[in-house]
């Protein structure tokens, strides 16, 4: 197996902030402004294994203008700007690489309108994932993208997340629908709108989502909503071997059952689940499965998916029938990451978010896993499998170099196999600084150049999020 050719660039050129753009800051934004030093650590470091040294600044908006004002400042100055929301981050998003300020938008978090007759609502960037559906639940509606951590919705559209109930719904590429944005130059543009397709010029929503805050500063954001399934049914079922998951997996997505998430967990993940959640899981390869629709939908799906696990030795299906129950597990799900670190204590995790055609899921997982596991390196595995996309953690001692380079190897090894399958470097996670060389492997130096050529057009100060996705 070939690693990939392109190593990543190092975008750790830092730029002085004067104190004059301090001053001015201070001025403008008051006690919104910190320059404390706990403040600015926090909002220097994401839940990823990179680090970097602090932003000078942290600016918490309230307002639209609030961030139209931080950008000209910046602008002004020629001095980055690092978009902030939750911090959920895992491949370095909002570390300052190039030093400063970091605009904290978290504070920006009220739904807007709500349009219950076409499905759709705006927010503001800073609103998470469960507030945003807590919300809206006197609707009869939600927002189903569910990345795991409670990532705010900004995050989630400038990462193009996905998550847990993809395989159904869609990722956020699908179900952002329009977008307010500030520029570089501190103008506040609109892209889209609530109608559900247009022809009407560039598809500025679809560049700007998953753009990593590269390219602007989104304000508002238009996102569908679904109605609450009649019907939910959730299920886990235990196998003998990782294949036999996979194959379940596979024979279920290709004869079209419209299952809503279908989570694998590796053993490893389902001993480290048990110990942090307290719970007595069988400790094998195991499918998290959940349906959606009217009861006798689910219960046919349900049937249809137990019959193909039998096929592939699959036992002890069993039903997670309450709310309650439901909610536990996917907690445990959920809290897998958190789960892992704890069974090494010191350790920080470098994840992985490849992604492949499903009928080549089978060939990519199988062969990665048997590379960790000859390692001696400890991991975790989940995926959202559904959709051809998984997650090794390498759990490694943040001070040897020596793991960090192992854990890396097998990075660029399942990568390089992830894109020879015709797959993608990053399933959900984006590209951040960690994979700006797989980035270059998987589109080509031409299409990315492509992107730069864009990135220079809008933001020919280079201070939007500067050092992330390509170097320039």
């Amino acid at each position: 197996m070939n690693t990939p050719t392109h190593p990543t660039p190092s975008p750790l050129v830092p730029r002085t902030v004067p104190a004059a753009l301090l001053e001015a800051l201070a001025a403008r934004f008051g006690a919104q402004c910190s320059t404390a030093s706990a403040v600015c650590e926090q909002h220097g470091r994401d839940e990823g294994s990179l680090v970097a040294p602090p932003p000078s600044a942290v600016v918490f908006a309230h307002s639209t203008q609030d961030v139209q004002d931080a950008v000209r400042l910046a602008a002004q100055y020629a001095v980055p700007v690092i978009p902030y929301g939750a911090g959920s981050s895992l491949e370095g998003h909002l570390l300052a690489v190039q030093g400063g300020i970091s605009l904290d938008v978290s504070r920006m978090n009220q739904v807007l309108s709500v349009n219950a007759d076409d499905l759709t609502v705006t927010v503001q960037p800073g609103i998470t994932r469960k507030a945003l559906n807590d919300a809206i639940k006197d609707t009869g509606l939600f927002f189903p993208i569910d990345p795991g951590a409670d990532a705010s919705i900004g995050g989630m559209t400038a990462t193009r997340a996905s998550g847990t109930n993809a395989v159904r719904y869609g990722t956020m590429r699908e179900n952002v629908l329009a977008l307010e944005v500030v520029t570089a130059s501190g103008e506040v543009i609109r892209t889209g709108t609530r109608a559900k397709k247009s022809s009407a010029g560039y598809d500025l929503t679809r560049l700007l989502v998953g753009s990593e805050g590269t390219l602007g500063v989104m304000t508002e954001i238009t996102v569908k909503l679904y109605p609450l399934p009649e019907a939910v049914s959730a299920a886990i079922c235990s196998f003998p071997s990782i294949e036999a998951a996979v194959r379940t997996t596979i024979q279920t997505i290709q004869l079209g059952v419209p299952i809503a998430r279908v989570e694998l967990i590796d053993a490893n993940s389902v001993r480290m689940v048990n110990a942090h959640s307290k719970l007595n899981l069988r400790e094998e390869p195991m499918l998290l499965m959940e349906f959606h629709g009217s009861s006798a939908s689910v219960q046919e799906q349900a049937q249809t998916v137990q019959e193909i696990a039998s096929e592939f030795g699959g036992n002890a299906f069993e039903w997670a029938s309450t709310p309650e129950e439901r909610t536990r597990l996917w907690t445990a799900r959920h809290n897998t990451y958190f789960a892992a670190v704890q069974s090494r204590p010191g350790c920080r995790a470098i994840s992985t978010d490849t992604c492949v055609p499903i009928s080549r899921l089978a060939d990519c997982l199988l062969d990665s896993v048997a590379e960790a596991d000859a390692s001696g390196i400890p991991y975790f595995l989940v995926g959202h499998v559904g959709d051809g996309n998984f997650h090794f953690g390498y759990l490694i001692d943040p001070d040897s170099a020596a793991e960090r380079a192992s854990a890396e190897q097998l990075n660029h090894q399942l990568v390089a196999r992830a894109l020879a399958l015709g797959g993608t470097c990053t399933g959900e996670h984006g590209v951040g600084i960690h994979k700006m060389g797989f980035l270059l492997d998987e589109a080509g130096v031409g299409a990315v150049d492509m992107m730069r050529a864009i990135k220079r057009a809008l933001d020919p100060q280079n201070i939007l999020n500067p050092g992330k996705i390509f170097a320039l």
